[in-house]
């Protein structure tokens, strides 16, 4: 079976690319021939941990090809998936290639869409005397985590009412089906909520650690242990309920900013929802008060920072508590330097000149008044922290993600402060 794949940003990259390590042939479209060229030569816009290898692997193979001509991969291709990062223009694109299929054909929109948008593509494609079969399938993937996210998903969900086009994507992810993996065929609104609905969970899960661990800090409780007594839980499960985390990436924010304006619309208080996002947002001005509090003022201070991507194993800044808590430093008055392995040029599009950006952890902390810990990168639990005791100014390290041995630390002479931990 060929399988098309439309789209040239983030989803339709990561998708194509894990679809073709199945065995499958896959061609990955866009019109936008600059675009996928780019993507055919190697170049990816973003860092996806594993990514570039499995394209290698598969272009090298044969199996992944890239093409900017639409209609000839609808003449070609039994199942499209529809993976622009945008649902900008979605309707325009799925009316071409259905046009230019003129048969059978499943179209599986995996991009995220409010929640109607599938149901109104169905009487678009009506109206036009269309018969492609469309399906809502939304994936959950995590940043950092994308190529894990689509080899070992939770499940898989099918918004459709056609039974030929669960049978084609069965078909597809016969290796996850195989495995045992759930498949839920549902309606389209059911799966295009399932996506905002998940989000807007996490979220919340999120929130709820971070608020009980500024809890901690003033009852002498350890938030590290205490969320894996929750954890432990089965009610509750370990993952998403780490003190310090926020709510961040590419498509977080839309999708909950989505899910509030369906309840507004609806006219139904999502009180929770609304809840768990003040408390995300209130992440990084916390994080400032901890910086604040270690040094009395931020204001003439030099501050390291370690980490500006919202989460390790990405280059993605978008929701990033490090990145705003850098924001709100420049804004009170310190002086800012950055590391970061993979996310300085993102982070560059949205803070200002004044920041130092550094080539090395090391370069970041020297001559500091504090250092931060804002992402987890693993490398920042093995650096030589005898070399960084010389190199900063004063030995504060403030850890946002409770990344490092804080007994440690203090043996060597550093203040160390984490978060929801005495």
């Amino acid at each position: 079976m060929q399988i098309g794949v439309y789209g040239s940003g983030y989803l339709a990259t990561v998708i194509s690319a894990c679809l073709a390590d199945f065995g499958t042939p896959v061609c990955c479209c866009h019109a936008d021939g600059s675009q996928i060229m780019e993507v055919a030569k190697g170049n990816i816009p973003f860092f996806e941990k594993n990514l570039q290898e499995v394209i290698r692997r598969n272009v090298r193979s044969g199996r992944l090809v890239y093409s900017a001509d639409p209609e000839d991969l609808a003449r070609k291709a039994q199942v499209i998936f529809l993976a622009e990062d945008s649902s900008e223009n979605l309707e325009q694109i799925v009316t071409r290639l259905a046009q230019a299929a003129g048969r059978f054909q499943v179209l599986s929109v995996v991009t995220p869409v409010r929640v109607g948008f599938t149901r109104q593509l169905e009487q678009a494609l009506r109206a036009a005397k269309l018969s492609s079969l469309l399906v809502c399938q939304p994936m959950f993937f995590t940043n950092g985590c994308a190529v894990e996210d689509f080899n070992w998903p939770d499940r898989i969900i099918l918004g459709t009412s056609s039974s030929e086009a669960v049978s084609s994507l069965k078909q597809i992810f016969h290796p996850l089906v195989m495995r045992g993996v759930p498949v839920l065929v549902t309606n389209y609104e059911t799966a295009e909520l399932a996506r905002e609905a998940t989000t807007a969970f996490v979220a919340t899960k999120i929130s709820f650690i971070n608020e009980i661990s500024s809890l901690c800090e003033h009852v002498n409780a350890d938030a590290v242990s205490l969320s894996l007594a929750l954890g432990l839980d089965k009610k509750i499960a370990p993952r998403c309920l780490q003190p310090g985390a926020g709510m961040g990436g590419i498509f977080a924010q839309s999708d909950m900013d989505s899910l509030t304006e369906l309840a507004r619309c609806n006219r139904v208080d999502l009180k929770i929802l609304n809840a768990a996002r003040e408390v995300n947002r209130s992440l990084a001005e916390r994080l400032l008060l901890k910086v604040s509090g270690a040094l009395e003022t931020v204001q003439n201070k030099d501050v390291g920072i370690l980490g500006l991507a919202f989460k390790p194993n990405t280059n993605s800044v978008a929701g990033s508590a490090s990145v705003e808590l850098v924001q709100n430093l420049l804004a009170n008055g310190a002086r800012v330097r950055a590391y970061d392995p993979v996310a300085i040029p993102e982070a560059r599009l949205q803070l200002n000149g004044t920041v130092k950006y550094c080539e090395s952890a090391y370069g970041a902390a020297e001559g500091v008044d504090a250092l931060v810990v804002a992402t987890g990168w693993s490398e920042f639990r093995t650096l030589d922290f005898t070399k960084i005791r010389h190199l900063v100014r004063r030995p504060i390290i403030i850890d946002t993600k409770n990344l490092l041995d804080s007994s440690r630390l203090r043996a060597m002479g550093f203040q160390y402060m984490g978060v929801g931990r005495s």
